[in-house]
């Protein structure tokens, strides 16, 4: 199995983090993977191999200019490692953006694919995570488009969550088909009437967290506010939670009670150990982590990466489209 190829230079805890990463992710799991980055600022990869790119996509940086000028970023070379098969995948932390278009842009668009489509998954207590895309790589999006989303999340899910026949949904302000924009209303139409897929209808953003569906699809638009939106309410309750069982000694005395009752419940919510999101679409497995990740995180993703490009997600897509 060929390694995955590890963006060393992005995100906010680079290198320091990724590294820490790549090593616990190869002894610990077994994943093979190989750092792309500046050498000299890696530190000890503990005999992790290390592609050398010279300069870095920053955060803050245009995405697609960052792909264009900096041909030797650590981002471009990942995407190329896997597009010239010295990687079997690619994970990265840093620019979102730039890590969409250096994927894109490298490996290529699977053939059919209008664009692709970023997939993240989101956690349901006791049950898989709702697959929800697109999450943020395309603002405006027509009918085919969402079809074809609709179709390589079904796959995508079907893969990773081992689930038959993935019920798919569409995301709206009203369960009723008549609800929504005039694109909305006409998505519902073409996604009832194709039979590749389990379609349910539609879903609200209250049901995200509910499982009501397994594969959620929206434009990137909207589902990047509700994403968004999910990740600062969850935020809210947890620190406003900590801080009610912090008033005092009593209530801190009840409260260590009631946190070991919690703890397997953050654990499950805990978005480090989702693997990140998938860019699906184009022709090679990329995973995007958040700007944030921890060395666990990066494991998670690696493992994911790792697992998905070993099961053929790529092909198992093209087949979903194609059909």
């Amino acid at each position: 199995m060929l390694p995955v190829a590890l963006d060393a230079m992005g995100g906010d805890r680079a290198p320091g983090e990724m590294v820490a990463g790549a090593r616990q992710a190869v002894a610990d799991h077994g994943v093979p993977v190989v750092l792309v980055g500046r050498p000299e600022e890696l530190g000890d990869t503990g005999g992790v191999a290390v592609i050398p790119a010279s300069e870095v996509i920053g955060m803050d940086d245009d995405p697609g200019q960052g792909v264009r000028t900096k041909k030797d970023s650590s981002l471009v070379r990942a995407a190329e490692a896997v597009r010239d098969g010295r990687a079997s995948a690619m994970v990265s932390a840093g620019n979102t953006g730039a890590a969409m278009a250096s994927a894109l842009l490298r490996m290529g668009r699977l053939k059919g694919i209008a664009r692709p489509a970023i997939a993240t998954p989101i956690p349901n207590l006791g049950s898989t995570p709702t697959v929800l895309l697109d999450s943020g790589a395309n603002a405006e999006c027509n009918v085919t488009m969402l079809v074809q989303f609709a179709r390589m999340g079904s796959a995508y899910a079907s893969l990773r969550y081992g689930i038959a026949e993935p019920r798919v949904a569409l995301l709206s302000i009203g369960e009723e088909k008549s609800k929504g924009t005039p694109l909305v209303r006409e998505v519902h139409s073409a996604l009832a009437g194709d039979e590749t897929l389990n379609f349910s209808g539609n879903v609200e953003g209250r049901d995200l967290l509910h499982g009501a569906a397994d594969v959620v699809v929206t434009d990137g638009f909207t589902g990047n506010v509700a994403l968004k939106c999910l990740e600062g309410s969850l935020r809210f309750f947890m620190e406003t939670l900590m801080r009610v069982l912090r008033a005092d000694d009593e209530v801190a005395r009840a409260g260590n009670v009631v946190l070991d009752r919690l703890a397997p419940v953050a654990a499950e919510l805990d978005p480090e150990g989702t693997g990140g999101a998938m860019l699906l679409g184009v022709d090679g497995v990329c995973v995007i982590s958040h700007g944030s990740s921890s060395a666990r995180a990066i494991v998670s993703a690696l493992r994911v990466a790792h697992d998905l490009a070993g099961a053929g997600l790529v092909a198992r897509l093209a087949s979903a489209v194609s059909s």
